[in-house]
């Protein structure tokens, strides 16, 4: 079995969620010695298309035309545009109608979540099969590090002293970026980082605003990737991921595989495999993520972290390629 990975646009997406979850995928078919290639002009068995763009809807016309399977991947959904890019309202009805297009002609869609899974489920016109299958994480990647922790430290020249709790994500109102600049100002002694970018043309005119007028504990060192990052999560006091809607969040495994407490807001993407007080913490609004954090700075969450990489492991990255390729082939058998 060859597969085909498409990602249209990926220069452009890598520094996204959506551009992690290819690395990802690419690891798991590596690590389960299945040949894929990314090239559509290449030979392959089955496609899996990462996005919904026009090329990848043309691609996936020719291969049906040509009898061959195809497998959408449902990183996005109707609900997690919204809140996102500059004038998204009037950007949503072409999105979305790219999005169902090509939902209603796969012949099976992967999304991360139960969650998610029950979304697109209930799209009209989508009547192919929708499995849930998070996007993995590769543990060794993340594994502590005092190498990398040093680096960290360093390089926002940290003192030994510093509370630090750092958030990942564009700069989407989705995101919870406004709620992370407030929570943030009622916190003045703690450094607080957000990891992330996103070109000003495609940022909301508020979110540009609030950047410039963000309290000074605020630290935006950008879209920085690799070690600096990696020694952030396993050395941060917390992670902060107060989002709004998502099909999964790649950053809260992140948190997850570095043994560090991870906060999200309660809504229901977490319900299903994230417990308050048990693997995680969750909140509602900032003043129950104020109340939160001054937790996890000043108490021993030892059984959280433990019990937050137990959840973890259950989404390596090998054991997500095993179930990938079951899908692959229950696809291609039907």
């Amino acid at each position: 079995m060859k597969v085909l990975l498409y990602f249209e646009k990926e220069k452009a997406l890598r520094q996204s969620g959506i551009g992690r979850a290819l690395r990802h995928q690419k690891q798991a078919l590596e690590s389960n010695g299945i040949d894929y290639t990314l090239d559509p002009k290449d030979s392959f068995d089955i496609a899996h298309i990462n996005t919904n763009f026009f090329k990848s809807y043309r691609l996936l016309k020719k291969c049906k035309k040509q009898g061959k399977k195809v497998i959408v991947h449902g990183h996005s959904t109707f609900e997690d545009f919204r809140k996102s890019f500059r004038c998204w309202k009037l950007i949503e009805p072409i999105f979305d109608h790219l999005i169902i297009r090509m939902y209603r002609n796969a012949d099976a869609i992967i999304t991360p979540t139960e969650y998610s899974k029950h979304l697109i489920e209930n799209y009209k016109g989508v009547t192919c099969p929708v499995y849930s299958l998070s996007n993995g994480i590769n543990l060794t990647d993340y594994a502590y590090s005092g190498k990398k922790v040093k680096q960290f430290r360093n390089y926002f020249k940290l003192k030994s002293n510093d509370k630090v709790v750092i958030g990942v994500g564009l700069f989407f109102e989705r995101k919870g970026i406004l709620d992370f600049f407030e929570v943030a100002r009622n916190m003045p002694d703690v450094k607080f980082i957000w990891f992330g970018h996103l070109d000003k043309i495609m940022t909301q005119s508020k979110i540009l605003r609030a950047i410039k007028k963000r309290p000074a504990n605020v630290i935006m060192p950008g879209y920085i990737d690799g070690d600096i990052i990696k020694g952030a999560f396993s050395n941060a006091n917390l992670v902060f991921f107060p989002t709004l809607e998502e099909t999964e969040g790649i950053v809260v495994l992140e948190a997850l595989a570095s043994k560090t407490p991870v906060l999200v807001r309660d809504i229901p993407v977490f319900d299903s495999w994230l417990k308050d007080g048990i693997n995680c913490l969750k909140a509602k609004d900032n003043d129950g993520f104020i109340k939160k954090i001054n937790h996890a700075i000043y108490n021993d969450l030892n059984s959280i972290k433990e019990s937050g990489y137990k959840t973890v492991k259950e989404r390596e990255i090998t054991l997500v390629g095993k179930k990938l390729i079951d899908i692959y082939k229950t696809v291609l058998e039907n």
